[in-house]
């Protein structure tokens, strides 16, 4: 049931990300491997930073995911350019 979850709140995190750096459309695989590699990179950032959720959630998975996320495209951005 974990890896459903993770996989839903990977595709929210990278669909939410392609809104904000307004690269939306990127479709449910591109969005879910975004999302997946948000996680990895927002979780590292925040254990380096040394911010935890008081109650870790769902919430909290994808508000970190998302940041992740954010920041995956807009590094993918620059090198691509």
């Amino acid at each position: 049931m974990d890896l459903i979850i993770s996989i839903i709140i990977g595709i929210l995190a990278g669909a939410i990300a392609g809104k904000l750096t307004n690269k939306g459309g990127n479709g449910c695989l591109v969005n879910l491997i975004v999302g997946l590699i948000g996680g990895f990179v927002g979780g590292w950032l925040f254990g380096i930073l040394g911010l935890t959720f008081i109650n870790p959630s769902w919430l909290g998975a994808l508000i970190t995911s998302t940041i992740g996320a954010v920041i995956v495209l807009w590094i993918w951005n620059k090198i691509s350019k």
